[in-house]
């Protein structure tokens, strides 16, 4: 992929694009650890210096997606809950069936929960306070509709349904990072299967913590 100069806001804003697709196609092929701002550069056609100008820095680039896949996620989440939850059903199996399709959506999505994993001890580390400031408005706007996406199922939560929607995309991106081994680590497993109980199923492990915190959190009687 080549470009020429951009000289148009229209350009411009198709080089971001680019760019950003290039990143998304990545992170398909590697953890987000592994996503570097030279390769990324070669892989766009773009001098380093000229993938600068639109994202000060890798974080930036992966921030920007990591809002995208969330966005995304939310979009289908609202239609996994309309299909999967019965409104008319006892508090304790409406909750059941929320943390259940949490959990499966999520682990669907590991790209979606290794950005997670890595937003805040990599990801809002290497960024302005206006790139970061813009990345956490625009979290919140994202964590309302989560809140409101789970309070309509679970209207009994209340005010805890934002801690909640905050805390499943905070357990999702720490069990990711369980969940998918390096080879040395998958290698010692093979070789030593009574290790394996140390590899946690992401789906599974989500779906027991998830229930377990709705169970524990709403009212009883």
């Amino acid at each position: 992929m080549t470009f020429q100069r951009a000289r148009t806001e229209e350009q411009r804003e198709i080089r971001r694009r680019a760019i950003l697709d290039m990143a998304s196609t990545m992170l398909d092929e590697m953890p987000v650890a592994e996503v570097t701002l030279n390769e990324l550069s070669r892989r766009v056609g773009l001098a380093k210096p000229n993938v600068l100008r639109y994202f000060e820095s890798r974080e930036a680039v992966l921030l920007e997606l990591l809002d995208r896949f969330l966005r995304e996620w939310l979009t289908d989440l609202a239609r996994e809950l309309a299909d999967g939850v019965d409104a008319d059903l006892p508090m304790a199996d409406r909750a059941t069936a929320v943390a259940g399709i949490l959990s499966g959506s999520l682990s669907d999505r590991a790209v979606l929960c290794d950005l997670f994993g890595a937003q805040g001890s990599v990801l809002e580390r290497n960024v302005s306070v206006e790139v970061v400031s813009r990345y956490k408005r625009a979290s919140l706007e994202r964590l309302a509709t989560m809140t409101t996406l789970v309070g309509t199922y679970l209207p009994e939560l209340g005010e805890d349904a934002t801690r909640f929607s905050l805390q499943t995309m905070v357990l999702a991106g720490a069990l990711s990072a369980y969940s998918t081994p390096p080879p040395s680590l998958q290698a010692a497993y093979r070789a030593t299967p009574d290790l394996a109980r140390l590899h946690l199923n992401l789906k599974d492990a989500l779906n027991l913590s998830l229930t377990a915190t709705l169970l524990g959190v709403l009212p009883r009687g």
